[in-house]
């Protein structure tokens, strides 16, 4: 008898896996590439990948492995080196025809980020991929599949059981402000004039470091790219906004494609090709056979273009030749069921950018501050914009990941600040490990906001200090936290410790 019922599916299991055929589990017989999108937040998603084996059993799950293969430009300076280094001279031609061969070779293993793979109950892994840990590491508990998941995903069914950044800040922000984000309207016309300018913040754009508009810090609406796509696409409708999603989530669907066929007015967000949805509608509208339609969304969705006699189809069905070269130029598109997802989310979380924006900016920061910089966050705007000149200097020196985040970070920081909204410093007793919390209409610190602080030293910290515990000095701070010399140091620095003495002794002299 099953003992269980599986929460993906509905379906009876048992101990050892689906009492069930695999087609049947699977809910589209004969489809080749059974794939299942999931997402999570992302504080829960390992938790999420260990509970697929207890939904299909011990041996029945996988993570997916991942192949990085070696580069034209890595093979190149590989082989180079390699002459060099012995005195051998090679023309390029050699070179170039010896690169071409090294090209695409295993450079390394690694695991998909979320990818599950499932197995039929019945069948062994090894069936279909010898498995393997990631790069090899023997420490690690994860097994992955050795070959590439797209080398055998006709086979067998993969999980994505992402982790997402909209799903945490939801909860946070849930939690913190007793408000049930599903009871928030989707068409406030406040939050929805944040697509436009950024008058509903109270600030102007000179402001905030010429940012146009109000979706800054919104996952899938907050960078540069997106804002530029939104100002491009001029939404008026909500599902203009649907659309703008799906074209951002693309593979050349955007540049070089819709906005080129928008810019020239041959076509618009509402009719422009923005979501793998929108093809087979559209050509069910014109005339085409529904099953026919399917196939042709398939096959351009995942970049494998149109059969000739498709072409041939469309055009007897005064499909666009415009549309039909775009149909061509697309790499990979969007789910229409996505994008709306995602853009609920965010439209929730501008709600309360707008309406509780201390709780915001708090749940922002816990999430996605690690970039924060502690001493323009309490220093002021004026100092935040500086900060932001100086990284904004480097990067056009030298383009680095790490300064784009941190100029994320300071754009926000100053945003919060010009809207009149407080940073409170770093304070025992009060500040936790890594959360930001809101006290007294403001944003306190955390003790992790301070470069050089890591997470365990953080919560060590918060233990020590947030339970009332009062200390005669800091020598006895430091044993009740067992934190090293150099982050007291640090917390000396910013004023931290307030007036605590080095010393529990008292000198009589």
């Amino acid at each position: 008898m099953p003992d269980k019922i599986c929460p993906v599916c509905g379906k009876p299991l048992i101990k050892e896996g689906f009492d069930i055929p695999f087609e049947t589990f699977l809910g589209f017989k004969g489809n080749k590439e059974p794939d299942i999108d999931l997402n999570f937040s992302g504080e829960y998603q390992s938790k999420a990948h260990a509970y697929c084996e207890v939904i299909f059993g011990y041996g029945q799950t996988f993570r997916a492995g991942t192949i990085g293969t070696l580069a034209d430009k890595t093979a190149f300076g590989y082989i180079k080196n390699y002459y060099e280094e012995r005195g051998i001279h090679k023309r390029n031609c050699e070179i170039d025809r010896i690169v071409q061969g090294c090209v695409g070779v295993r450079r390394t293993t690694g695991q998909h980020p979320g990818g599950i793979v499932v197995l039929p109950v019945g069948e062994e892994i090894n069936t279909f991929t010898p498995v393997q840990h990631p790069a090899n590491d023997m420490t690690t508990a994860t097994v992955t599949t050795h070959f590439d998941y797209h080398s055998i995903d006709h086979n067998l069914l993969k999980l994505d059981i992402l982790g997402h950044d909209d799903p945490t800040m939801i909860r946070m922000l849930q939690d913190l402000t007793g408000l049930d984000p599903q009871t928030i309207p989707l068409d406030d016309q406040t939050v929805m004039s944040l697509f436009m300018n950024t008058s509903a913040l109270g600030v102007e754009p000179e402001d905030i470091n010429g940012i146009p508009l109000g979706c800054l810090g919104i996952p899938e609406f907050g960078t540069d790219f997106a804002m530029q796509m939104v100002i491009d696409a001029k939404p008026t409708e909500f599902s203009d906004l649907i659309r703008i999603s799906g074209l951002s989530h693309g593979t050349d669907v955007w540049l070089g494609n819709a906005q080129t066929l928008i810019e020239q007015g041959i076509a618009t967000i509402s009719t422009a090709i923005c979501t793998r949805d929108d093809i087979m509608i559209y050509l069910i509208s014109m005339g085409l056979d529904s099953e026919q339609s399917f196939t042709i969304m398939e096959s351009v969705r995942k970049g494998k273009g149109l059969k000739e006699e498709w072409k041939e189809e469309m055009r007897a069905h005064n499909v666009p030749e415009w549309y039909i070269d775009s149909c061509l130029k697309i790499k990979y598109m969007f789910p229409k069921a996505h994008a709306v997802a995602y853009l609920m989310s965010a439209i929730r979380l501008m709600w309360f950018k707008i309406y509780r924006p201390q709780a915001f900016y708090a749940v922002y920061f816990t999430v996605r501050g690690d970039d924060i910089d502690y001493e323009a966050a309490v220093g002021g705007a004026a100092v935040a914009r500086a900060h932001m000149n100086e990284v904004k200097r480097r990067l056009k020196e030298e383009k680095n990941a790490k300064d784009e985040d941190v100029l994320v970070s300071l754009q926000l920081v100053n945003e919060m600040l010009v809207r009149g909204y407080e940073f409170l410093p770093i304070e025992l007793g009060k500040s936790r490990g890594s959360s930001y919390i809101v006290e007294d209409g403001k944003v306190r610190l955390p003790f992790s906001s301070l470069k050089g602080l890591g997470g365990a030293a953080a919560d060590a910290l918060e233990k020590a200090t947030i339970q009332g515990q009062e200390y005669l000095s800091i020598e006895e701070l430091q044993q009740a936290s067992g934190v090293s010399n150099a982050i007291l140091d640090r917390l000396r620095q910013v004023g931290a410790l307030g007036d605590l003495p080095e010393s529990s002794q008292v000198s009589f002299f």
